[in-house]
């Protein structure tokens, strides 16, 4: 199992269009990956309510994991998205 942690960069948290540029970015990977809050039950990432039910908030940390082949790469696209006020960002 791969797993990453990382710290939620969007001033709403994981919220609406922070929630949903994630969950796109992890359909787009093709490979199944769950997100969870420290001691949380896992959700599936590619799901924007199980992702927005989470209740993450910014500055709060949540754990990326997969068990596909080649995840390290995608955990760490991931990673790096979720670390940006993506709130903030026009697109």
């Amino acid at each position: 199992m791969t797993t990453r942690t990382v710290e939620i960069g969007s001033s709403v948290g994981l919220h609406a269009r922070p929630a949903a540029l994630f969950v796109q970015a992890v359909t787009a990977s093709g490979i199944a990956i769950t997100i969870a809050r420290p001691g949380g039950k896992p959700a599936p990432a590619n799901s924007i309510l199980g992702v927005m039910a989470l209740g993450a908030k910014h500055g709060e940390t949540v754990e990326l994991a997969s068990e596909a082949e080649g995840a390290d790469a995608v955990l760490d696209s991931l990673v790096d998205l979720l670390k940006q006020d993506l709130d903030a960002e026009e697109g």
